[in-house]
């Protein structure tokens, strides 16, 4: 059993379409241990795992998949 709180459609809408156009992201989020990170990110695909969801992530020369549900902030970077 999971924890996960799927998030809004329009939600998950703005981040296919960020990926779709190659727009990078500044994103908060926490990992499972309750870290905060904050970084620029660029969203490369949005990926399910056991009926979780989480976007895949690539930023500082390396890749991440963050969990949809536990991004606290995010904004389009211009």
């Amino acid at each position: 059993m999971t924890d996960y709180q799927p998030i809004a459609c329009a939600l998950h809408s703005e981040y296919e379409l960020a990926i779709m156009h190659r727009q990078k992201l500044k994103l908060k989020w926490h990992d499972d241990t309750g870290a905060i990170h904050s970084a620029t990110v660029l969203p490369l695909d949005l990926q399910t795992k056991n009926h979780e969801e989480f976007l895949l992530v690539a930023y500082d020369g390396k890749q991440e998949s963050i969990r949809l549900d536990r991004i606290t902030d995010r904004q389009i970077v211009e």
